[in-house]
């Protein structure tokens, strides 16, 4: 029997418009976000931007935590760079990712090791697995 999953943080926001002309706004008013299609004119960003971001922050923390796990001090200037292609075949679009790690001082092996640790437990990993096609690449 499995117990109900202890929410440890909800993040809530409200949008409005569309991705070529909306914005949206976090209830705690941290976050106010105008969007713009990639490439148009205008200062506003796009979903897969925020994607991007999101997906990389907590992939790092999954490493900082593989780092833990495995007794290895991560790199201070520990880096991702991550890449969300949003896609069309056929007329059906899609997301397609790629992970750029730079871990500067560490030996290859290890950087790779902690990279598959940290895609096995990152939730952002976790729901996009089977679903989108992702690369990892340790630079």
């Amino acid at each position: 029997m499995s117990s109900a999953p202890k929410v440890i943080h909800t993040a809530q926001t409200r949008t409005t418009g569309n991705r070529a002309n909306g914005s949206s706004r976090s209830s705690d008013g941290r976050l106010q976000i105008q969007f713009t299609n990639p490439g148009s004119p205008g200062t506003g960003t796009s979903p897969e931007q925020l994607l991007a971001a999101g997906w990389s922050a907590c992939f790092m923390g999954a490493m900082g935590l593989a780092a833990a796990r495995l007794k290895i001090a991560p790199p201070e200037d520990l880096a991702i760079d991550a890449h969300i292609d949003l896609c069309v075949r056929d007329g059906a679009y899609f997301l397609q990712a790629r992970l750029d790690i730079h871990a500067p001082g560490l030996d290859r092996d290890v950087a790779q090791a902690l990279v598959e640790a940290a895609h096995q437990t990152c939730p952002y990993s976790k729901a996009t697995r089977g679903n989108i096609d992702v690369a990892l690449k340790v630079i």
